[in-house]
């Protein structure tokens, strides 16, 4: 997984400002409408809440000792909010999805592998974290 290249695609991904969230979670709501429930009526909040956790993440995403944490607690408090390692895939796909439009002309298999990779490792950092006992 090349980092440098994720963060330059999320760059050019994240020039589109909101409307990667609001493709997002359209995305997401139409593969898994039950999910749509999970979220709050006014969408607004969320939307800037994903940008700024995803810009979080790509922003140390060589930085095990900033990420790890970050997304332990990330994990915890989706966790409380009901969300179940079954989710994790949907949330994958839609994420893939978005990128893949709003990359454009740019988007190629080596871009969908490392953010493939990525992700996966995101998921297993946050689902492993939920999973643990709350001491």
């Amino acid at each position: 997984m090349e980092t440098g290249k994720l963060k330059d695609n999320f760059a050019l991904v994240g020039a589109n400002g909101v409307e990667v969230a609001e493709y997002f979670y359209a995305d997401l709501f139409a593969r898994e409408p039950q999910l749509r429930s999970m979220f709050p009526a006014a969408m607004a909040k969320q939307h800037e809440v994903l940008l700024a956790a995803l810009s979080q993440i790509v922003s140390s995403v060589d930085d095990t000792e900033t990420l790890v944490p970050f997304l332990q607690d990330l994990g915890r408090r989706h966790y409380g909010f009901g969300v179940v390692a079954d989710h994790y895939g949907p949330v994958g796909a839609s994420l893939l999805a978005t990128l893949a439009y709003f990359s454009g002309p740019a988007w190629n298999e080596d871009l969908e592998r490392d953010w493939t990779a990525a992700y996966g490792l995101v998921a297993k950092i946050m689902t492993e974290a939920a999973a643990e006992p709350v001491a």
